[in-house]
């Protein structure tokens, strides 16, 4: 059996958790700073994931910025870019979004096994549509990744997909950067959405660094194994 990937989960959050606030404007929380730690972080992974709501609502083009990075990983016999990674419940995405328009990275979209013919016929050959269960498992959709030869994943979020691979024990490690305000909204997205986390007070995750980055803090924590 194939093993899963290393799961990175990166986050940058406000003092009180909170992602983005509620309006259209995407709220900005690094610094120039930490932003090229976080294309650092994306040279040296084999794919980069997000949820549907992340494509919508970020319209993210989740490639590596630096002209360098891009040279050393092609140096390295490695793809210009990391795999791009979507994963939907509906396979509702808009073909016109950055992640299928720009750059030249593969990209594939994770859905369902009942949404794959349909989401096949709308995305046409924009990204290779795979099915992991039904309902959607995390365990197949990383099985999915290790089998194209994934083995370290970037996920980026949003809520729903921090949430997904924590509470079922899939993250290795998170970098979460605090962001030195609060945003103070009930109606804003948080970092993660309830549920039954492996690690909790009477687990507590390990403290790997704490680095301020200007004027945000990164703070890494190790899960290990969490079964």
């Amino acid at each position: 059996m194939t093993a899963r990937p290393y799961v990175l989960l990166s986050v940058a959050t406000s003092v009180d958790g909170c992602i983005d606030d509620a309006t259209p404007r995407r709220l900005v929380l690094s610094n120039a700073a930490d932003l090229d730690r976080v294309d650092a972080e994306r040279a040296g992974v084999d794919a980069i994931l997000v949820g549907a709501t992340t494509v919508r609502r970020d319209d993210p083009r989740l490639l590596v910025r630096s002209t360098d990075r891009v040279a050393r990983r092609l140096a390295e016999g490695r793809p210009a870019q990391p795999t791009k990674v979507a994963v939907s419940r509906s396979g509702l995405l808009d073909p016109g979004a950055r992640f299928f328009t720009a750059g030249d990275a593969e990209r594939v979209v994770v859905v369902p096994d009942g949404a794959v013919a349909a989401t096949r016929a709308r995305l046409g050959d924009l990204a290779e549509v795979v099915g992991a269960g039904d309902p959607l498992d995390p365990r197949r959709v990383l099985a999915v990744l290790a089998g194209r030869g994934v083995r370290r994943l970037m996920v980026e979020g949003g809520t729903s997909m921090h949430t997904l691979f924590l509470t079922a024990g899939l993250v290795d490690e998170i970098q979460l950067v605090v962001a030195p305000f609060f945003v103070g909204d009930p109606a804003a997205p948080r970092f993660v959405g309830p549920g039954a986390f492996p690690y909790d007070a009477g687990h507590r995750m390990r403290l790997a660094e704490a680095r301020p980055i200007g004027d945000v803090v990164l703070l890494r924590y190790l899960l290990g194994d969490t079964g």
